[in-house]
C-alpha cells in the first residue's frame, strides 16, 4: 500500500469474495468492502508548505437545502492561497445544490452519499435526492478512505463548463503536496443505477439481467448495491468534470478507481470527462448500459478501461495516456474469465474513436489491450501506439459465436492502425498467436504496422489522416458517425482543451491548468 501524506482515522476493513482468479478485484468486483467513516476533525487543517497564493478565504460556509447542512472545518493554505473548508454531511437526504463561491472548498470526509438506496424497480412515491454541483467548484477528500455515493433512484448533476469544470479531489492537491507521480490518495466517485447487469451477489441464483439481479459495491456501515432491470435509468450527468489523485488502494488488488459506473443505465449523461492518475482503472463500467462521450485518461496506474458483467453501451472519443513507470497495465481490460461467462446480458464493449498511448513495457497484461471471458467487442477508429503488444485475446471461448448465449462472434476491428512492439499479438488460453492476427486482420482497414505521426502525443498527423475510416453509426446508431480515426481529427479540433488539466503525461494546451494547482478561485 502506498504511503498516504496524512493521517487515516478510522478502520478499514474488507472481506472478498472475487469472481474469477484473472477479475481485477476492484469497486463491485467482490463481496462487501466496509469503510467506517472517521468523526469529523474540527479546526484548521495543517496548512501546505510554500508561499500562499492570493486566494482569500469566504466568510463561512452557505447555506444549503438539505437540513444537516455544511460544516464548518475552518480554512487551509496551499500555495494558490487559504480557502474557507465546507464538509458536506455523510448523507444527503433532501435536493441541494453546492454553489461555487470564491475561496471556498468543499471537502467529503469519509463516505458521502446521495439519499437512501431506493431498490432496483423505480417507484411511483419514491424519495429522490438530486446533488446539483455549480460549474468551477472544486471538493477534495479530507481523508483517504473518502469517496462519493450516488444510490440508486437518486442523482448527480455535476455539470461545469469548459471554462470552470468541476474538480474532485485530494487534500495533498490542495496543500501543493501532489505531483505529477502522486496517486491513490482518496476514493473516488461511484453510481449505483438500476440498468441490467450479471454476475448476481445479493441472490445469487437470481435470473441476470432481471430486477432480482443486484451486486453490492464498497460501502460504509450499510451496504451499497446497484442492479436493476431498467436500462434507460439515469443517475444523472457528469460534464467538464476532472478527477485526480483517487483510487484508494485497501489492500492487494482492492482498490476504488476514479469512476466506478455500476449499473449505470443509458438515461445517464457523461462526457467531457478526465480520470488522472487513478491507482486503479480510469473508470470500470460493471454492467449497465451507459453511453460515454469525450473521455480523457492520464496516468492510470492499472487499466484506463475496464468493463465487466454484462456492459452494452457505447464509448465514442476517448484519448487515454498511461505513464512510463509504476504498475500501468493494459488500457483496456475486457471482461473476466470466470464461471458464469455464459450469463447474459453479454458484455459487448464498443468503443469508436480512440487514441492510446500505452508508455510501459512492463505491463502486467503483456498487451495495451487484454480481451477475455466470453466478451464481444467492436472496435472502430482507433490508433494504438505500444512499446510491446498492442492486442491479446485470452480463450478460444473470446472467438466462436454461440447464439445460445448470445455471443456474437471474435472481436471486430475496423479501421483501427496500431504501431506495437516487436510482435503486435499475444494469444493466451489456447488461442494462438494466428489466431490473434486473424481476428484483427479479418476487419476493414486495419493495419498493425503502422507508423504513427501522432502532434503532440494524440493529435492526428498525416499518416492517421491517410487511413480510410468507418462510420461507427453504420454499426451502431448510438454512435456519432465521423470520417477520420482517432479522438482527435486535427490540430482545429480541441475538445478537449481548456476542461482538462496537464501534467508530465500529458499536455492539453495553454487553456489547460496543472493537474498538481487548483483551478482559480479567487473570484
Amino acid at each position: 500500500m502506498r504511503t498516504l501524506q496524512w493521517a487515516i482515522t478510522g478502520a478499514v476493513a474488507m472481506a472478498l469474495a472475487g469472481c474469477g482468479a484473472d477479475e481485477i478485484s476492484s469497486a463491485g468486483s467482490a463481496g462487501n468492502i466496509t469503510i467506517n467513516n472517521p468523526p469529523p476533525s474540527s479546526g484548521n487543517p495543517s496548512p501546505g508548505p510554500g508561499a500562499p497564493g492570493d486566494v482569500q478565504p469566504a466568510a463561512g460556509c452557505p447555506t444549503i437545502e438539505d437540513p444537516a447542512g455544511l460544516r464548518d472545518y475552518g480554512t487551509i493554505t496551499g500555495p494558490t492561497g487559504t480557502y474557507r473548508v465546507c464538509a458536506l454531511p455523510n448523507r444527503f437526504t433532501r435536493s441541494a445544490t453546492l454553489p461555487r463561491v470564491p475561496g471556498l472548498l468543499y471537502t467529503l470526509d469519509g463516505r458521502v452519499d446521495v439519499g437512501f438506496d431506493n431498490g432496483p424497480v423505480p417507484q411511483d412515491d419514491e424519495e429522490s435526492v438530486v446533488l446539483t454541483i455549480e460549474p468551477g467548484v472544486v471538493i477534495f477528500a479530507h481523508t483517504g478512505v473518502s469517496w462519493l455515493a450516488v444510490n440508486r433512484g437518486n442523482r448527480i448533476e455535476a455539470i461545469g463548463t469548459p471554462e470552470r469544470p468541476i474538480v474532485f479531489t485530494s487534500r495533498d492537491n490542495v496543500l501543493g503536496l501532489a505531483t505529477d507521480d502522486s496517486q491513490g490518495q482518496w476514493g473516488g466517485i461511484v453510481l449505483l443505477g438500476r440498468a441490467p447487469i450479471t454476475d448476481c451477489t445479493v441472490a445469487p441464483a437470481a435470473e441476470p439481467g432481471s430486477a432480482n439481479c443486484e451486486r453490492q459495491t464498497e460501502g460504509a456501515v450499510d451496504p451499497a448495491y446497484y442492479g436493476g432491470a431498467t436500462p434507460d435509468d439515469s443517475s444523472g450527468t457528469l460534464r467538464y468534470v476532472q478527477v485526480r489523485y483517487s483510487g484508494y488502494v485497501l489492500s492487494a488488488n482492492n482498490e476504488l478507481q476514479s469512476l466506478t459506473l455500476s449499473g449505470v443505465g443509458s438515461g445517464t449523461t457523461i462526457e467531457y470527462f478526465q480520470s488522472h492518475n487513478s491507482s486503479d482503472d480510469g473508470f470500470e463500467n460493471f454492467g449497465g448500459t451507459v453511453h460515454m462521450r469525450r473521455i480523457v485518461i492520464t496516468g492510470a496506474d492499472d487499466d484506463s478501461i475496464d468493463l465487466d458483467t454484462g456492459y452494452q453501451g457505447t464509448i465514442q472519443y476517448v484519448i487515454a495516456v498511461q505513464k512510463n513507470s509504476g504498475a500501468a497495465d493494459s488500457i483496456i481490460e475486457l471482461d473476466s474469465a470466470n464461471a458464469l461467462e455464459d450469463q447474459t446480458p453479454r458484455t459487448h464493449m464498443k468503443l469508436a474513436n480512440f487514441t492510446f498511448v500505452h508508455r510501459n513495457p512492463a505491463s502486467g497484461n503483456n498487451a495495451a489491450m487484454l480481451f477475455r471471458g466470453k466478451a464481444d467487442a467492436t472496435l472502430i477508429n482507433g490508433v494504438v501506439v505500444s512499446p510491446m503488444a498492442c492486442l491479446r485475446l485470452n480463450g478460444s471461448n473470446i472467438l466462436s459465436p454461440d447464439p445460445a448465449t448470445e455471443k456474437r462472434g471474435a472481436p471486430q476491428f475496423h479501421s483501427v492502425a496500431m504501431q506495437c512492439g516487436a510482435e503486435p499479438f499475444v494469444g493466451t488460453g489456447d488461442v494462438t498467436v494466428e489466431q490473434v492476427a486473424d481476428v484483427f486482420n479479418a476487419g476493414p482497414n486495419n493495419d498493425a504496422a503502422f507508423t504513427a505521426t501522432l502532434i503532440d502525443t494524440f493529435i492526428n498527423g498525416e499518416n492517421e489522416a491517410a487511413v480510410a475510416a468507418t462510420d461507427p453509426a453504420t454499426l451502431d446508431p448510438a454512435f456519432d458517425s465521423t470520417d477520420y480515426i482517432g479522438a482527435v481529427r486535427d490540430a482545429d479540433d480541441t475538445w478537449y482543451a481548456g476542461w482538462t488539466c496537464s501534467s508530465t503525461t500529458a499536455t492539453f494546451g495553454s487553456s489547460s491548468s496543472a493537474c498538481t494547482s487548483l483551478p482559480s478561485l479567487a473570484e
